[in-house]
């Protein structure tokens, strides 16, 4: 097993955030932990590296017992940090040549990896640049590349594609899902429900502290959502909320979200027909998916 958690608990100032979390993670697979601000999400992982110690609870990372052989897990293990923490003082291929030897490893074998380690990033000529010149997308492949300088069996991600455009998170995507190809094993948070839907073999859903929901992805939305979404918006006929008493049983539930209408249905041609008639308003259909879950499971109000 990659990583084995069991009745996991940290208290911060009398609460709880972290309360009795149990998951396995299998070899070779991308894991996922989602949940919302605050949920947890990012002490769990800073309990499994052993960077924090747990209140109760047993955790094994790679065969090793954390926090008691955290130091010797972490040999084997790459961190994507949720914030870049690049050396500006140092260029690209610096930035590696140090990393490297946190982990002892002698100067000419990591040299020998950066070109390999900067072209898989798609950082190619970037060698000599100093951290200041990068863009923001550079910055993130670049703290990718760093954390497989020591060719680790298992990465955690935090967030790894926050604040990225789409074409930054879709190279980074598809350099992830290389790296789960040649048997790397991923434990990914994230606030993208797209990204956990694409990546994610299995994943847990955690708020406050505690796993609500267990599964892959498709699992998640066989289990708690219905099979088809039809979104309506108000486009200022004012009416949306007339529509939704008058339509509401052609759904087997309905949420509203400010000037928005959630229908979710399992046959919605009869639904779809009466918005074809209807003016002042605009709809999509779509299928279901993780976000439908995500909100289900933990509720449409803000996080801070």
């Amino acid at each position: 097993m990659a990583l084995s958690v069991s009745g996991l608990r940290k208290v911060y100032a009398g609460t709880e955030v972290v309360a009795g979390l149990s998951f396995t993670v299998e070899p070779g697979t991308c894991f996922g932990l989602l949940g919302p601000n605050g949920a947890g999400k990012t002490t769990t992982l800073r309990l499994c590296l052993g960077l924090t110690a747990p209140d109760s609870g047993e955790i094994a990372l790679n065969g090793h017992a954390i926090p008691a052989a955290a130091q010797q897990a972490r040999a084997r293990v790459g961190v994507v940090p949720q914030f870049d923490n690049l050396d500006p003082d140092f260029t690209a291929s610096e930035n590696l040549l140090v990393f490297g030897r946190y982990f002892g490893l002698a100067d000419a074998e990591v040299k020998a990896r950066i070109p390999q380690l900067l072209e898989f990033a798609g950082l190619t000529g970037k060698a000599d640049a100093r951290i200041a010149t990068l863009s923001g997308g550079m910055k993130r492949r670049l703290t990718l590349a760093r954390a497989l300088v020591n060719n680790p069996d298992i990465i955690f991600l935090d967030e790894p594609t926050t604040g990225l455009d789409p074409q930054a998170r879709h190279l980074i995507w598809d350099r992830l899902k290389q790296l789960k190809s040649a048997g790397k094993t991923l434990i990914l948070t994230t606030h993208f429900m797209d990204e956990a839907e694409r990546l994610c073999d299995r994943l847990i859903v955690i708020d406050h502290g505690r796993k609500i929901s267990e599964g892959s992805p498709r699992q998640l939305i066989a289990e708690h959502i219905e099979p088809q979404v039809v979104e309506v918006f108000d486009e200022g006929s004012h009416d949306l909320s007339g529509f939704v008493a008058a339509n509401r049983q052609l759904a087997e539930r309905v949420e509203t979200s400010g000037e928005t209408a959630f229908f979710y249905c399992r046959e919605p041609q009869q639904l779809l027909a009466r918005l074809a008639e209807a003016s002042g308003l605009r709809y999509v259909h779509r299928a279901s998916n993780l976000e439908d879950v995500f909100i289900k499971l933990t509720g449409r109000e803000l996080r801070d």
